[in-house]
């Protein structure tokens, strides 16, 4: 059935002596999810979920190759055979499945972000040459060096074939060592290793040759890279394309797998995990451009969420295979769903980048946001029955109830979902109609209907109150009732002019010319905010309680924010708190040196100052003395996350 749908996403492909029975590829990404730098249960619990849910082929996380690539605290490493075991056990379970497996060999050269001990550690690259993005100045690797970490490549990739894996990608992508020789901005040796392209290409020919030297025939040799880095002084799309030519005429791969990006500047680095504002399949010109080039086999990655997406991309020959990496954060079952032609019930990700690679860079396990069992494999897993089906009441139908009343109803309950508004989604309506957040309303798409596959009723227009619970008379109660916004006290809060977000983006409010954003939470709310204003003609100043707009927030989704605030003319007031207002006028106060800032010539002043949890039904319920359980905002303002998380865990609990 799955040819039928998707003809050349599901054909079978080969690569060495590797025969995958889809293009879907699960690619290399960091999950924090390994135990001290080994691989146990939980990271292969992870990669399992994918390989059961249908990927052709998984790639698992960078590896680190030799002592002087520790650039993160705990990472995996596979120079010793210490690592034998634990990828000979994720083999295993992957291979189990019918899923392909290869593992990344990395080393970052001068992206260093962190250590093992939180001392800055000495980094090394081609050439003294510093980078932007983390402010490192590398040290030039003397050839002794060079040679050792050619080697250590290629003794990481015996192991990896000793563990029963299929082959191994050198990540040469984002600016990372390899990409670093490339470069010659950054490689300015006057040895064999600089200077010509024939030199600058010297590293990477000789890693994969001693790969090859030191594996059987048909072992998979694979190498990732930025088609474009996007980058200040970055490798641009004509330098990637004679470098890889060369490369591919005087090497043996067997494939290419495209990117952009790089992690040497705060501008490349937004490509690493494209949010939601980047096209779907941005990237696939990048691939076809190298396929056309080197003639090899070419995997494309950047926000591929979608299997029709992934079809287009390889039917119109841009690319052989597809990275739909956080596509299977999001959904596991995706392989599945979509080879079965079930793609109303395919959970798309959005690009919020929130809980994958934003849990990732706060040094967490990384999940999603729309489907908390990411990452919790081992925890939460696959919902018990429930013993004795209830009639369950959840009350509330933004995302927190939606998934509670999905987790419920799965579990066998029968379950009536109650919203007061005639559309569902709570706060995620409003989060849609902020620029560049229009993807974000996907999650009451997807939320829904995993509410309407598990039979939820719902009852929209319904404002719950004792009489409506007397009537309904439930066994078990889930209150999601979400949160309101909150209005500080201030001299002048009672002002016609002075309004709050959700009043603009409603279209409540008449908003003048010149605006002052008071952003108390510093997410993406105030620089939506300010940038939807902007976009409308007003001059706009963004005062932020905090040192930048968007500090709250997922960096990539941040930076490129800041970047579109600066080129609208949008006044940044960062260190703020909003102190009064008058007719026109706004009065904040520096929160470090607490001296006075006066915003002249305002003639709306609009809050982004969180909310207040709804707490009325909870309140109602207490007083009727029925137990009930609490999810979201309505416990404590925060997130969709939180939101989804505790809904997922109050529909297993009743």
């Amino acid at each position: 059935m799955s040819q039928d749908h998707f003809p050349q996403l599901f054909a079978p492909i080969t690569l060495g002596k590797l025969t995958l029975r889809n293009r879907i590829v699960s690619t290399g990404h960091e999950t924090h999810l390994n135990q001290e730098g080994q691989i146990g249960e939980k990271l292969i619990a992870y990669h399992e979920a994918r390989a059961r849910g249908g990927a052709g082929l998984i790639v698992t996380e960078v590896a680190l190759v030799h002592p002087s690539a520790v650039f993160v605290a705990d990472p995996i490493r596979v120079d010793s055979d210490a690592c034998i075991p634990g990828y000979r056990r994720l083999a295993d379970r992957i291979h189990a499945h019918g899923t392909g497996l290869i593992a990344q060999l990395f080393h970052p050269g001068r992206e260093m972000i962190a250590s093992e001990d939180g001392t800055a550690p000495v980094s090394y690259s081609a050439s003294a040459t510093p980078n932007e993005r983390f402010h490192v100045m590398p040290r030039p690797m003397p050839p002794e060096m060079i040679a050792e970490v050619i080697s250590a490549y290629g003794d990481a990739a015996r192991r990896m074939e000793e563990a029963g894996l299929d082959g191994v990608e050198v990540v040469a992508s984002h600016g990372y060592l390899p990409a670093q020789f490339l470069n010659p901005e950054v490689n300015q040796r006057d040895d064999d290793y600089g200077g010509s392209l024939e030199n600058r290409t010297r590293f990477l020919r000789e890693i994969a040759a001693d790969i090859r030297a030191k594996t059987g025939a048909g072992f998979v040799v694979g190498m990732r890279l930025s088609g474009d880095e996007r980058s200040h002084e970055g490798l641009e799309q004509s330098d990637t394309l004679d470098a890889w030519a060369h490369i591919a005429d005087h090497a043996t791969l067997d494939y290419l797998s495209v990117v952009a990006g790089s992690s040497a500047t705060l501008a490349g680095s937004v490509h690493i995990a494209p949010p939601m504002y980047e096209e779907a399949g941005y990237t696939a010109p990048l691939g076809q451009a190298i396929k056309t080039r080197t003639g090899l086999t070419t995997i494309v990655t950047g926000r591929i969420n979608q299997p029709q997406e992934a079809e287009r991309i390889i039917a119109s020959g841009q690319a052989d295979m597809c990275g739909m990496t956080r596509a299977m954060i999001c959904d596991p079952e995706i392989g599945n769903k979509a080879g079965e032609g079930r793609l109303d019930d395919i959970r798309a990700c959005i690009g919020c980048n929130q809980a994958c690679i934003g849990h990732f860079h706060a040094g967490y396990p990384i999940s999603c946001i729309q489907n908390p069992v990411s990452g919790r494999e081992t925890t939460l897993g696959a919902p018990q029955p429930a013993t004795s089906p209830r009639r369950v009441m959840v009350i509330g139908g933004g995302p927190g109830g939606l998934k509670a009343a999905a987790a419920a109803a799965e579990r066998g309950h029968d379950v009536t979902l109650f919203e007061r508004e005639s559309q569902l989604g709570g706060q995620a309506r409003l989060a849609q109609l902020l620029p560049h957040r229009a993807e974000f309303g996907g999650i009451i798409t997807n939320l829904t209907r995993e509410c309407e596959l598990a039979g939820v009723e719902f009852r929209k227009g319904v404002t719950v109150d004792e009489t409506v619970i007397s009537e309904f008379a439930p066994e078990a109660v889930i209150v999601a009732t979400g949160a309101t916004p909150r209005w500080p006290r201030f001299e002048g809060d009672d002002l016609d002019h002075v309004v709050d977000a959700w009043q603009v983006l409603q279209g409540k409010a008449q908003v003048g010319a010149s605006v002052v954003v008071a952003d108390w939470r510093a997410d993406w709310v105030g620089m939506g905010l300010a940038e939807h204003l902007a976009q409308a003609g007003h001059r706009v100043r963004l005062a932020v309680n905090g040192y930048m707009p968007g500090q709250t927030i997922q960096m990539y989704v941040r930076d490129a924010g800041i970047g579109r605030l600066h080129s609208l003319g949008v006044e940044v007031l960062p260190y703020m708190r909003l102190f009064g207002a008058d007719e026109d006028s706004v009065y904040l106060q520096h929160i470090m040196s607490q001296e006075a800032v006066i915003c002249e010539e305002v003639d709306t002043l609009v809050l982004c100052q969180g909310h207040r949890p709804d707490t009325d039904v909870e309140q109602t319920l207490r007083r009727m003395g029925i137990s009930h359980e609490l999810a979201g905002d309505c416990i404590a303002p925060r997130t969709a996350e939180e939101a989804v998380l505790e809904g997922l865990r109050a529909g297993r609990a009743v």
